[in-house]
């Protein structure tokens, strides 16, 4: 039931931001791709989580969601699979967009450099052979097709102002994904009140505007989910 209350709680804040931004914005937003983001971020979370528990546990014992992780990516496969997304339009190609290269790998090497760099000086505890398997593999391989792809595509067409900065074409659902990204980390339902961490809402809802960017400019996931495997598991290998 906390899950349900907190989904049901962060629909009401992404459809409270379209509002917002429709009122705000010249050309409005769409209703109809708003609804469907909304629809896209209850099916990976209800994926997520096994459909909050009615589907059995076929890994009783493991530390770390595989099942629930390699469900949703199957559905986030699935919706890249449809007409009205696709895959190479999802990001799910290998080829990457010649846009120039320079500023890619400077953002990338920025990138794992602050993450290197916090390792270094916030080391971990020693970590079992799952954990550092897991973080290696599902999070960005689950997390960024969805984010910065099937979502992204959706939140573009919901709020179709384009602003472009930094190379790439901006809009209000770019950031918007950033955001809700960062709900998913750190928002939530338990003990009878809405719960919200402020410092894993900066350190999850940050990063990612530097994968959507690389994702606009390389139109691709590629780049994004190395970075982001690579964030989650360079503290536990070093």
């Amino acid at each position: 039931m906390n899950g349900i209350i907190g989904m049901a709680g962060v629909l009401a804040i992404l459809l409270a931001a379209g509002g917002l931004v429709a009122l705000v914005q010249r050309g409005g937003v769409s209703a109809r791709w708003l609804g469907a983001a909304a629809g896209l971020v209850l099916l990976n979370d209800l994926l997520l989580t096994r459909l909050y528990g009615l589907l059995p546990d076929l890994t009783p014992g493991a530390d770390w969601n595989w099942q629930g992780k390699l469900l949703a990516l199957a559905g986030t496969l699935a919706v890249a699979s449809l007409p009205a997304f696709g895959w190479r339009a999802s990001g799910l190609a290998l080829p990457q967009a010649d846009d120039g290269w320079r500023p890619v790998l400077l953002v990338s090497g920025a990138y794992v450099a602050v993450f290197l760099a916090l390792a270094l000086a916030f080391p971990n505890a020693p970590a079992s052979a799952e954990t550092v398997a897991f973080q290696l593999t599902l999070p960005g391989l689950e997390e960024e097709p969805f984010y910065r792809g099937v979502l992204l595509i959706a939140l573009m067409r919901a709020f179709p102002g384009r602003r472009r900065i930094l190379g790439v074409d901006w809009s209000w659902g770019a950031v918007v994904s950033c955001g809700l990204f960062g709900l998913a980390h750190a928002f939530g339902y338990s003990n009878g009140a809405f719960q919200f961490d402020p410092l894993t809402m900066l350190l999850t809802a940050g990063p990612s505007f530097i994968a959507v960017w690389l994702a606009l400019r390389t139109r691709s996931v590629l780049l994004p989910v190395l970075l982001h495997n690579f964030g989650n598991a360079i503290g536990l290998v070093i």
